[in-house]
């Protein structure tokens, strides 16, 4: 059985040749055949490699099952390697060479999206009961070799690897031993995003569907110095509720299914404070934003896609409540008359003592 890269895909399909029938592929080669699966070179099997059912050039009314792509490296468990000998092989394995290279795809992303500045931010790949790839200490994203990940333990203990793993391991792996689904996270430091997290302003909620749907509420966590245990156990606790934790004075870090999904949250992360921020200098009303009753339906679609949401239980007007980030602007239950302002009862002794005075001159004439 051979395991054919993304490259070697490349070259066989530009020289005309099939892809061998027990080729395995690699995630990036299976996305590269289902992206020209429909503009193959005519007469060559540019659909090789795809499931059975897949649709085939040349061939009117083939049926298939679209498929969504799943990057999520799922173990057996129990099966994690123990020895030096197996821990390398493991290491150096297909699949694992695989999720290594995506993770530098996504550093790379990170650098050109200006997430992350001189060496800062971390990947994180959970790949087995007690292993997690990460990214190493003092590099920059931007630049990153598929040669430089790491292997550690959960408890940050390094296993493979040359070069020295991110102290800030410790945080992403305190957020996976309290949340199983959490198998990847992403740390990075997006301008917008960020600066939510040095206002210490949590971003409201209820207002653009992708932003409720994909990240769901947005925490914070308090400040602790990075790399640190406090800071592990601090954001351990808020991440295991929240897949978008603000990092107060520091950054932002997120968690998925795989490191693409993580990914893909911290763009979205960054992308709503962005629009929050421009509209909020519009001087329109945030408020509750589209409603409670439609907040529920951001919760179905969450959770359809295996994704949790610690607001199941909160009442409508709860889920939209952001009076904390526009203070004075309350969410109102639907067609509930607004609430009666509260007696201040020195001013109302006040209002008495100056009606008795003015009463009091008015009889005297």
């Amino acid at each position: 059985m051979t395991f054919l890269t993304t490259r070697e895909v490349e070259k066989l399909i530009r020289n005309g040749q099939a892809i061998p029938a027990d080729a395995r592929l690699t995630p990036g080669a299976q996305d590269y055949l289902r992206d020209h699966g429909k503009s193959p070179i005519a007469g060559k099997p540019a659909a090789a490699g795809a499931p059975a059912n897949a649709p085939v050039a040349g061939i009117p009314g083939k049926k298939y099952d679209p498929v969504v792509p799943d990057y999520e490296y799922k173990w057996t468990p129990g099966t994690d390697p123990k020895t030096p000998e197996a821990i390398a092989a493991f290491f150096n394995s297909p699949p694992i060479v695989a999720i290594k290279n995506r993770m530098v795809d996504m550093g790379r992303r990170l650098w050109t999206k200006d997430y992350t500045d001189g060496n800062g931010g971390n990947i994180t790949v959970r790949v087995g009961d007690n292993l997690v790839l990460c990214t190493p200490t003092l590099i920059s994203k931007g630049f990153m070799k598929l040669e430089d990940i790491c292997l550690v333990d959960m408890e940050g203990k390094q296993l493979a690897g040359w070069r020295k793993r991110t102290s800030e391991c410790l945080t992403h792996i305190a957020i996976m031993k309290r949340q199983p689904l959490c198998k990847s996270c992403v740390h990075a430091h997006p301008p917008h995003a960020t600066a939510f997290a040095v206002a210490k302003v949590n971003p409201p909620t209820c207002l653009i569907p992708e932003a409720d749907i994909f990240l769901g509420k947005i925490a914070t966590a308090r400040y602790e110095t990075p790399g640190t245990p406090e800071m592990a156990d601090t954001v351990g606790e808020v991440g295991k509720d929240n897949q978008c934790v603000l990092l107060a004075n520091h950054g932002v870090i997120t968690w998925g299914k795989d490191v693409e999904d993580a990914y893909w949250k911290m763009e979205n992360a960054d992308a709503y404070c962005r629009t929050i921020w421009v509209a909020s200098q519009l001087g329109g009303e945030l408020g509750s934003g589209v409603g409670g009753n439609k907040a529920r339906d951001f919760i179905k679609i969450r959770k359809a896609l295996g994704m949790p949401d610690n607001r199941e239980g909160l009442k409508e007007c709860e889920l939209c409540d952001n009076s904390d980030f526009r203070p004075g602007v309350l969410c109102q239950i639907p067609d509930a008359p607004p609430a009666e302002p509260s007696a201040n009862p020195e001013i109302e002794a006040l209002v008495q003592r100056l009606t008795g005075e003015i009463m009091k001159q008015l009889g005297a004439k």
